[in-house]
């Protein structure tokens, strides 16, 4: 399939966390082999006014990839053992993002990180030119739910139960086999 180019990441956080679920996630091993995963859940954050977002706070040296022109690599680790994984979306210094939620056969963000095996390395990482991790095209989806986003209770009422996380109706997802065998959510 086809990588995924710049223009494709310049959309809104919300637009790009619909149009990402359904496309292939590739991760490119040390050894020289390939993992496929199809992207399955996705939660937009929509810049400095979202205040379930990082850049709510404003620029600092953890959300300043944010503030770069989408098709980059926002991650971070929480628990100080789970590196989760973004998507830089839209314009330069507009800061919007999408956390990639679930793959397939890789349910929570924590395990996607793990199965990926990230690392603060990945930070700012362009999908577009990357050699280790990329996106390939597939056909935009149709059947997918909308639901309040997850674990963000900090941002009131208002933000959290905006219905910005997407998860691909499982009729739609024929996943690749997994070779990490991860499920559940963190």
């Amino acid at each position: 399939m086809k990588r995924l180019e710049k223009p494709f990441f310049r959309q809104d956080a919300v637009t790009l966390a619909q149009k990402l679920l359904g496309k292939t996630l590739v991760r490119a091993w040390p050894d020289g082999t390939q993992s496929r995963f199809i992207i399955t859940e996705t939660e937009a954050y929509l810049g400095e006014a979202d205040l379930a977002c990082h850049a709510s706070k404003g620029r600092t040296p953890r959300t300043e990839i944010m503030y770069a022109e989408g098709g980059v690599l926002y991650v971070y680790i929480i628990y100080g053992m789970y590196w989760m994984l973004n998507i830089v979306s839209g314009d330069k210094n507009m800061p919007e993002a999408v956390l990639i939620r679930a793959l397939s056969g890789t349910n929570g963000p924590g395990r996607v990180g793990r199965a990926l095996q990230l690392d603060k390395s990945f930070y700012g990482e362009c999908l577009t030119a990357s050699n280790r991790i990329w996106l390939e095209d597939a056909p935009d989806v149709t059947s997918y739910c909308s639901a309040p986003r997850i674990g963000i209770d900090y941002a009131g009422d208002f933000w959290k139960n905006i219905p910005w996380r997407f998860t691909l109706k499982t009729d739609q997802a024929s996943p690749p086999p997994n070779p990490m065998g991860m499920g559940g959510n963190i």
